[in-house]
């Protein structure tokens, strides 16, 4: 499946146009097609074995296509070797050099390339003071913190302005709490900049904060391209609802609903009504967590076309908000649903009983 973003024009920072590649037999990425536009920040999701690591290294020349092209502002890159394509990358292990001072790593590049020490030295330092690091040009990278070090591996590939940076997982080895940060201050360097930014991940959350698109990526071929937002609310197939978020996610028989949309029939019978095109099929339904409406009165929830009655199996804490695990008759496993802090079941307990309900555009059907 061949699927593209904006159209393939010079005006485009990166092309690839039907790229495969195999390995015997097996095809890593298979026939992918897309384009990424000037100061764009977009990212390929997927899990691990999906091949984005595979058409990361394509793009940056460590490894070759088997078929397709790989254009670069409309120059294709087919054997371009890696230190000739406008190009640099930032690993998930950073690659720094432990025995070079920050500026040292910074300016390494311009001096590879011949730039004078001087002027390398001048750059590296502008350089350090645009991504906050004005004064560390003397320290040593391992007395940094782990926020620091990234800052520098950016710094290192900025100051040599290539048209496209390359990020492998790079928050991949940080813990948490600097995760979350660091997923705030790359987004803000990237549009201080103005680079445009390729960017691989397996985790989901990364993806929809940093990116203005996203690849999702499943067995070689792209699944869906489209904002945080299309890929969350309208996700066009089974694998990307379940991939992108949280979900609940029910197997039945759909049908027809002669109020239109689609009715799906669970094993046990129960029927829940959605949207889809998955009529007289064996389907997959999904429904958001935080599109589960609670209610400890029944007729709350009176125009709602799903509603059931439960009882509360868990209560997990979660910051601003917990999560609900909700014993439900006919559903098997239990029903998930977001429980702010604040409101009049902020106190519910485990045992309550309590009704559920959604709407019928909250849940999408697929064909299995």
């Amino acid at each position: 499946m061949t699927i593209s973003g904006a159209s393939m024009t010079q005006s485009t920072d990166l092309d690839l146009v039907n790229v495969t590649k195999r390995f015997g037999s097996h095809a890593a990425v298979d026939d992918v097609s897309f384009s990424v536009a000037p100061g764009e920040f977009f990212s390929i999701l997927g899990p691990s074995g999906c091949g984005k690591t595979t058409l990361m290294r394509m793009i940056a020349g460590f490894e070759n296509p088997t078929s397709g092209d790989i254009r670069i502002r409309g120059t294709s890159m087919i054997g371009v070797p890696a230190n000739k394509r406008p190009v640099n990358m930032v690993f998930q292990s950073l690659a720094l050099f432990p025995m070079m001072s920050v500026g040292e790593n910074v300016a390494y590049g311009l001096s590879c390339r011949g730039v004078s020490r001087a002027e390398a030295g001048e750059r590296a330092s502008r350089m350090l003071e645009r991504v906050g690091l004005k004064g560390f040009g003397e320290r040593r990278v391992t007395a940094l913190s782990g926020g620091q070090r990234q800052r520098v591996a950016i710094a290192r590939c900025l100051v040599l302005e290539p048209t496209l940076v390359l990020l492998d997982e790079p928050l991949g080895a940080l813990d948490l709490k600097l995760r979350e940060h660091m997923k705030i201050e790359l987004k803000q360097l990237q549009a201080t900049f103005n680079t445009t930014f390729a960017y691989i991940t397996h985790d989901q959350s990364e993806a929809l904060v940093m990116s203005d698109r996203i690849a999702v990526m499943n067995q070689g071929r792209f699944e869906q391209v489209g904002s945080p937002r299309e890929l969350y609310h309208h996700p066009a197939t089974p694998f990307v609802a379940s991939f992108v978020g949280e979900t609940n996610r029910w197997q039945g028989e759909a049908a027809a609903a002669p109020q239109g949309g689609v009715s799906v029939r669970l094993p046990s019978g129960t029927v829940i009504h959605g949207q889809g095109r998955a009529a007289d099929k064996a389907s997959l339904a999904f429904v958001r967590p935080e599109a589960i409406a609670l209610a400890q009165d029944p007729s709350a929830l009176g125009g709602l076309p799903n509603r059931f009655e439960g009882r509360v199996s868990a209560v997990l804490f979660d910051g601003a908000n917990s999560s609900l695990l909700i014993e439900t008759a006919g559903f098997g496993e239990p029903v998930r649903a977001v429980l702010p802090q604040a409101g009049p079941l902020a106190g519910i307990q485990v045992g309550a009983p309590i009704h559920v309900g959604w709407t019928a555009d909250a849940m999408k059907v697929f064909a299995t």
